[in-house]
């Protein structure tokens, strides 16, 4: 077989790498030849996977971005694959060197300052959409808050009240076996965000009235009835006071046909790009993600807080053995700390289920070529860029701070976002590689694929492809410019893929803590 280009056919990310990520799937017993390598490939490697470029002895680190992605566990001989029959994860020292590379923001002057046409909500926020929500309190309540929607079908709102995206019910499969403490105050963080949330004009929250998660504790906790000046007064109903469930569709209904002409009567208004704050997500991630969509959404982060704008990381799991990157870069060692607290706090919390954090890849990773949580975790922070860390959040915590910040979440989609949004996110970006399908009201989700071949064959499922990167037609640069015009584009009205496929209303999972009894 005459030699391929080991270019055309591999990428060796960084120069101390012992491994390199095949672009393209090759045989057994390709010759690939370049510059300064050259690899006889020993068995068939599918894309994405990785090949061995030099001799490793048991337990040698393999080296992935720079870093560590994990450890052989017999030996690899040049030109072999290297995956899970071969790589395992150790505990090893990651140093946290606080802050060593944090390098201040370089902002754009005010006359390179961009607008996007947004909702300016009382109390300063931003919406990107205008949404009217039905909040279930408790799964109890769920088919009323799902009924008093259905009144309300997307296309006639759309025709009767244009100015309106939908009315939209949030429902769940919790609410009244929720523990103390921490689950308790975890949900309630969860309706208050979304009650409080730009992209909603007015919700109203309908209970059952004895479930654990009280509307009345919610209020006062939360003080919902405490609104700017100008805004929507959530509507709390519950349907033991309202006299049973029909009556209780009812009322629903009618506060939100009450609330319809006040929400069509907003209007966009010229808003500066510093209100948006930005959800990263990736989901369904393959060995591409973290060398094409991933940093082209770093690029499109960076951009965003050059703007003053806020860009969030989420999904703990998939940060866990690249977080050391991340502490590298806290604007102070309190916030660096805040990241590894949540980090001690997952150790213990997988430790106390008998499970283990490198469980985290699952089965479509693994067929995309990630063989452990490290290697994902370091392909996963490129969406962060290079900013400064700013702020660490507990799940749906109010995101009060700009720049790039981090939200402890899991690294389940639906219930990751529904922290971030809950938090106040008004955009998300989510990466793909296997093909996800996420659709996420009350936020815009913008689908960004991997590799060129997923995006034709999921068009209308992706609204760009990055795969162009690795084609070699465009740079990581290139493509994070276009997702950043996409996001003001999309953040101003211009429906996603999964808006125009009417994806979104099953995806509000918050977060369960805790035993159900």
């Amino acid at each position: 077989m005459a030699a391929l280009s080991f270019h055309e056919f591999a990428l060796q990310l960084h120069s101390a790498d012992n491994v390199a990520v095949l672009k393209r799937s090759v045989p057994a017993g390709a010759d690939l030849a370049g510059r300064e390598v050259r690899v006889t490939t020993v068995q068939p490697i599918p894309a994405g996977h990785k090949v061995a470029l030099v001799p490793m002895a048991p337990e040698t680190p393999v080296l992935k971005y720079g870093q560590v992605i994990g450890f052989a566990t017999r030996p690899i001989a040049p030109g072999e694959h290297v995956h899970t029959h071969n790589l395992a994860v150790r505990d090893f020292y990651r140093d946290p060197a606080f802050g060593v590379d944090a390098l201040p923001v370089a902002f754009h002057p005010p006359e390179a300052m961009r607008n996007f046409p947004g909702y300016a909500r009382p109390g300063g926020r931003v919406g990107t959409r205008n949404y009217l929500a039905i909040l279930s309190s408790v799964n109890c309540s769920a088919s009323v808050a799902r009924q008093a929607a259905a009144r309300f079908p997307v296309a006639e709102v759309r025709r009767d009240y244009p100015g309106v995206d939908g009315v939209v019910a949030f429902t769940h499969r919790t609410g009244c076996a929720v523990q103390p403490g921490e689950p308790l105050a975890m949900l309630q963080r969860v309706f208050a965000g979304f009650a409080r949330h730009p992209n909603i004009a007015g919700c109203v929250f309908v209970g059952l009235g004895c479930e654990v998660n009280q509307l009345r504790a919610l209020r006062e906790r939360h003080a919902l009835d405490r609104v700017p000046a100008g805004a929507m007064v959530p509507v709390f109903l519950e349907i033991q006071d309202v006299g049973g469930t029909v009556k209780a569709v009812e009322a629903a209904a009618g506060a939100v046909a009450r609330l319809l002409p006040e929400a069509n009567a907003l209007r966009r208004t010229p808003q500066p790009v510093r209100a948006l704050v930005l959800a990263e997500q990736c989901g369904g991630s393959d060995a591409h993600s973290g060398i094409t969509a991933n940093p082209a959404l770093g690029v499109a982060c960076d951009e965003l807080v050059r703007h003053g704008g806020t860009g969030v990381l989420a999904e703990t799991p998939e940060i866990y053995g690249a977080e050391h990157l991340l502490t590298r870069r806290a604007v102070s060692r309190d916030v660096g700390e805040r990241l590894l607290d949540r980090i001690r706090w997952w150790e213990e919390h997988v430790r106390v289920h008998g499970a283990t954090i490198d469980n985290n890849p699952t089965q479509g990773n693994k067929t995309g070529g990630l063989t452990t949580i490290y290697e994902k975790s370091l392909g996963a922070i490129a969406k962060a860029g290079c900013s400064p860390l700013a702020a660490v959040y507990r799940y749906a915590e109010p995101i009060t701070a700009s720049g790039l910040c981090f939200m402890d979440t899991p690294g389940y989609d639906p219930v990751s976002m529904t922290g971030l949004v809950a938090g106040g996110c008004n955009v998300a970006v989510f990466t793909t590689g296997r093909g996800s399908v996420y659709g996420c009201k009350p936020v815009p989700c913008i689908k960004v694929a991997s590799h060129t071949a997923l995006y034709q064959s999921m068009q209308d499922d992706m609204d760009l492809n990055a795969g162009t990167i690795l084609d070699g037609t465009e740079s990581v640069e290139l493509v994070g410019r276009r997702i950043f015009d996409k996001i003001l584009a999309v953040a101003g009205g211009e429906r996603t893929r999964s808006e125009l496929a009417g994806l979104g209303d099953e995806e509000f999972a918050p977060w369960v803590l805790g035993p159900t009894f």
